[in-house]
């Protein structure tokens, strides 16, 4: 850490700086003095101890007349571009300060990429172009890990609740569909229960990866009084649309993956008691940064928006 004597010496000669512009410009000790709002033997102390480290004249000055000599106009060359460094560098810190410029690491699970976070993602990055926003995709449980370490700034996950470290908000409730294979013999109703899919054999998500995601799903075929066939297990909401699209079994999903456009799978609404997937917007209180307070405020400003929209989602 540099001492207190040496910051207040690097300010006086920025400082010093600022007055030798000044005067360069203005080639008259009273004009400049003016224009910085001093008197003029600040300026005259100034300029002399510029010219004493330096060991050369950067003025020739007598009662009449004020000039530059060469070697000070070398210098002035060098003065201006370290005076507009140092502008364009407090600019920078102001930006970074007020939430206009920055880096930030948000995390995603896949799935929610059929739900609000594309939107909200675009509509920041065109209300803050100078801030640089990256998007992670991560499951649930690492998404969890790295907020706690600091390692994102904020994550979009399926959840009912985060841990109390964390503050959140809730996306908007995403009802669950039965996801069908296209030639399946029940692929073209309206609607379906679960009572019905009693002979079936379900994809459902391994437990140990996505146990939220999982005891979610049993938790709706409990309330219909059914324990489900599952013959395969995947980690993610996409790949058990991907394996009835194969052939493999059917699934239940959320609503918003409708919207994905896998071909040979049809979604059929539940008629069970309503039923939906939960998914949050969280982050690290003690990590927070204006330009994460500024995102946190613009996606709750659409998440909200949106809790008053009619959905339309297409089969």
């Amino acid at each position: 850490m540099p001492s207190e004597a040496a910051v207040i010496l690097a300010a006086m000669k920025l400082h010093f700086l600022r007055y030798f512009a000044v005067l360069a410009e203005e080639l008259h000790f009273g004009r400049a003095a003016e224009r910085l709002s001093i008197t003029q033997p600040p300026l005259s102390s100034a300029i002399k101890a510029l010219e004493e480290e330096l060991g050369t004249r950067l003025f020739v000055r007598d009662s009449k007349r004020v000039e530059l000599t060469p070697a000070g106009a070398a210098f002035l060359d060098h003065v201006r571009l370290v005076l507009g460094r140092v502008e364009r560098a407090k600019d920078a810190a102001k930006s970074v300060a007020s939430g206009m410029r920055g880096r930030l690491d948000i995390g995603m699970t896949g799935s929610l990429l059929y739900r609000e976070v594309p939107r909200i993602v675009q509509q920041f990055t065109k209300a803050h172009p100078d801030i640089e926003l990256t998007l992670r995709e991560l499951g649930t449980a690492a998404q969890i890990e790295a907020l706690m370490h600091g390692e994102l700034h904020a994550g979009f996950f399926n959840a009912a609740s985060a841990p109390p470290q964390l503050r959140s908000i809730a996306l908007r409730p995403d009802r669950f569909m039965v996801c069908l294979p296209e030639s399946h013999r029940l692929a073209g109703r309206k609607g379906l229960r679960l009572s019905e899919l009693a002979d079936e054999r379900f994809v459902m998500f391994d437990r140990n990866v996505a146990p939220g995601n999982y005891d979610n799903v049993i938790a709706t075929f409990s309330r219909a009084g059914l324990h489900p066939r599952t013959f395969h297990a995947a980690t993610q909401w996409m790949t058990i649309v991907s394996m009835v699209a194969m052939g493999f079994d059917v699934g239940v999903v959320p609503e918003s993956l409708a919207r994905s456009g896998v071909r040979g799978v049809r979604f059929v609404p539940l008629k069970d008691e309503l039923a939906v997937s939960p998914a949050l917007l969280a982050w690290n209180p003690s990590v927070e940064s204006q330009a994460l307070r500024n995102f946190i405020e613009a996606a709750t400003a659409l998440i909200q928006a949106g809790a008053k929209a009619p959905r339309r989602f297409a089969n």
